[in-house]
């Protein structure tokens, strides 16, 4: 079998999402003056800008050192200096290959397809993953959501997938399409769970669309405290799909609720400093010191509670002021975890558990809004791929208690099957069979 028969049924999903690969700036939070590669899974070939071959089939026990040297890359491999470039880059000579980065300080991480390397404005290194799309949201799945349902992954994909498809293009002057960060969306690692691929592939090609039949803006947030938030609420824009609904799924989450204890001097002095309140006013004191929110309100004195909850380091908007007058103190009782419009995580997790299938919830939380399917997207392949999937998940179940090597990644795994299916697809016993067509070294 050829690995070109392979690479034509790998993770063809990406066709559905009308982006085969997308550049993600890794580390974009932090400052990188040296990073260690080292290589997980696969061979990597290293090219200096662009063309020209550094090194060949860098794989498991190879370690590539890079600093910044001027504007330019320094490249030293398993100790041996290969000179400076204006930027390397690691191509992955497969679609099973997987980089280990090892940032001086900051923990590592693990990302598949390819990795570009330059030396940005600030004199650091400047770190882009070139990745196929679906990879990329499944990384994108594991960072953003906890959880064991494969609806649970399943529908944060089609959000993630929706936010993305809209904005392709959102750092396109800087050369990549996204960050690592929640300024876009969260990409911490790649995806090393398979019941998170299976969830973010059994979605290929859904996305959703408001009533005119287009993407809709997808926000979410952890937990809802019982009841979402108008968009007009928190931004300035007033959308139809993003309109406040009772959340009850929400409560009894890990996030439902809070409290935080404040002085009341500090409490009542923000207010009359930062916002020149007068609170020796008894109706203004009453109002700062008896605030309820039976259901959510946006503003406490007139002051947008969004800039109330940004001052205080507040969980959510979403809370009540109970005054304890002996002890001269504000309890903020409060509930939910973040802005609170859109999809709640929690809810989603509470709605998957009680058999709520997945487009419903996407209904409950986007008003009017609905879940398309792009019919073009490859339908045989995209079943074959979950069947495997499905298959390494129930083998995993079976071997929980034993220690797993990088051998055992499923990514490996996923395509070690395939081999073995396609050999048994075009095995001709007629023939006498070379070891080099199917046997490789993962």
């Amino acid at each position: 079998m050829k690995r070109s028969l392979i690479l034509c049924l790998l993770l063809l999903a990406t066709m559905a999402a009308h982006a085969d690969r997308v550049r993600v700036k890794l580390f974009s939070n932090n400052t990188v003056d040296l990073i260690n590669v080292s290589f997980d899974l696969g061979l990597y070939n290293l090219y200096a800008n662009d063309t020209a071959m550094v090194a060949a089939d860098l794989g498991d026990g190879k370690s590539v050192e890079l600093t910044p040297n001027g504007r330019k890359v320094h490249v030293a491999i398993d100790g041996y200096d290969y000179g400076s470039y204006d930027s390397v880059t690691f191509a992955a000579t497969d679609t099973a290959c997987i980089l280990c980065l090892n940032p001086r300080n900051i923990k590592n991480r693990t990302y598949e397809g390819n990795l570009i390397v330059s030396v940005g404005k600030n004199g650091k290194l400047h770190l882009i993953n070139d990745v196929e799309f679906e990879t990329y949201l499944a990384g994108v799945v594991q960072s953003e959501i906890y959880g064991t349902e494969s609806d649970i992954f399943r529908v944060q994909a089609i959000i993630s997938r929706t936010w993305a498809m809209r904005n392709i293009n959102k750092h396109k002057a800087e050369g990549y399409n996204f960050c690592d960060q929640v300024h876009c969306q969260a990409y911490l690692n790649r995806c090393v769970r398979p019941d998170i691929m299976l969830g973010t592939i059994q979605s290929c090609g859904q996305t959703i669309v408001d009533s005119t039949g287009n993407l809709i803006d997808t926000p979410f947030h952890s937990n809802s405290g019982g009841q979402t938030a108008n968009s007009e609420d928190v931004w300035r824009s007033a959308l139809p799909y993003l309109r406040s609904v009772s959340d009850t799924f929400s409560y009894r989450m890990r996030q439902s609720d809070w409290v935080k204890v404040v002085n009341e001097d500090k409490w009542l002095n923000y207010f009359a400093h930062t916002h020149k309140l007068n609170t020796g006013v008894d109706s203004i004191r009453r109002e700062l010191l008896t605030f309820s929110q039976p259901e959510r309100k946006v503003r406490l004195c007139g002051i947008p509670l969004t800039r109330i909850r940004t001052d205080f380091q507040l969980k959510s908007t979403f809370f009540s002021v109970i005054y304890d007058s002996a002890a001269h103190r504000i309890t903020l009782s409060g509930h939910g975890y973040g802005h609170g419009v859109g999809l709640s995580q929690e809810g989603t997790i509470r709605m998957v558990g009680l058999g709520i299938s997945y487009d419903s919830i996407i209904r409950h939380y986007y008003t009017g809004a609905t879940v398309h399917t792009d019919e073009d997207h490859p339908h045989t392949y995209v079943e074959r791929y979950v069947k495997q999937i499905a298959q390494i998940i129930e083998e995993d179940k079976l071997k929980a208690t034993q220690t797993k090597s990088k051998k055992d990644d499923w990514l490996g795994r996923l395509f070690r099957l395939r081999d073995r299916e396609e050999r048994e697809e075009v095995y001709n016993p007629d023939q006498n069979e070379i070891d080099g067509d199917w046997q490789y070294d993962w």
